[in-house]
């Protein structure tokens, strides 16, 4: 099975990184995906965007991502975030009540964090 080396960096931490078989990033260009041998690419994030990773092993995990960029080698996956969360680590009732909020901007990442995690908006 062919396989790319992916990275998840965000600003504070690095996420995840490790052998995956498929991408799947928001940009400002649109949803893009990735899989092993793509042509070469650099693309912006959305900001409230998600990225979705299906590893080797066939496991799959999402993460809120917030701006940055993708970058796309031959051999190469980076998401390099503004600032990113793990779905298992969203506080789900946090980003529900920050849907209510004022700022535009929080209510995009609280959408985000909560689609990363597996729920309805």
């Amino acid at each position: 099975m062919a396989e790319i080396s992916v990275e998840l960096v965000a600003v504070e931490r690095r996420l995840w990184s490790g052998q995956a078989t498929f991408v799947v990033a928001q940009t400002t260009e649109g949803e893009i995906g990735i899989m092993p041998g793509h042509e070469p690419v650099l693309g912006q994030l959305v900001e409230g965007g998600i990225v979705k990773v299906i590893t080797t092993d066939g496991d799959a995990f999402c993460a809120a991502v917030h701006g940055g960029f993708l970058s796309v080698t031959n051999e190469r996956v980076s998401v390099l975030a503004e600032s990113a969360e793990l779905a298992d680590e969203i506080d789900v009732e946090e980003a529900k009540a920050a849907l209510g909020g004022e700022d535009e901007a929080e209510r995009a990442r609280a959408a985000a964090r909560l689609r990363a995690a597996g729920q309805s908006v």
